[in-house]
């Protein structure tokens, strides 16, 4: 019987480890009662946290009702509450289109300076279609951590 209890014991600690790092990010909609053409259903983060200096993966699923083929994806990222970063994408650098009905997800991934102060962040998304019409608005937080001191030469 104590075999049988760590073998379930070791089960339990590997599921535990392989779901700690793909833990759900808190979505928010900038208009809690907004009627958005798109809905988010999540974000995942890897790595989770950010390391500066690294690249990070932002995979942000979501599915619309309506086929869009081009648009604007618009990022604010907030450090502590002040605002520190902006930048704006045409949609097709972030996935490809035309997005058909359907659920899709947005990928975004670039390396951060390896000075990026570590802490809490604030990411803001604003998608908006060709013509200008504002599709989503979502933020969640997200944290960064200092990279490796450690050089690969």
């Amino acid at each position: 019987m104590d075999a049988a209890k760590l073998t379930l014991l070791l089960l339990f600690s590997a599921l535990y480890l392989v779901l700690l790092p793909t833990q759900a990010t808190d979505v928010k909609y900038c208009d809690k009662k907004g009627n958005y053409a798109v809905k988010v259903n999540g974000v995942e983060i890897s790595p989770n946290p950010v390391v500066s200096g690294k690249p990070a993966t932002f995979n942000i699923s979501a599915s619309t009702g309506q086929a869009i083929s081009s648009g604007k994806v618009l990022i604010e990222v907030s450090y502590f509450g002040v605002h520190v970063h902006t930048e704006k994408h045409d949609l097709s650098e972030e996935i490809s289109c035309p997005i058909a009905v359907g659920n899709f997800v947005l990928t975004h991934s670039q390396t951060l300076p390896g000075f990026t102060p570590p802490g809490s962040y604030t990411l803001k998304m604003t998608l908006e279609d060709g013509n200008n019409q504002l599709l989503t608005c979502i933020s969640f937080n997200f944290k960064i951590s200092f990279g490796s001191s450690v050089s690969a030469s």
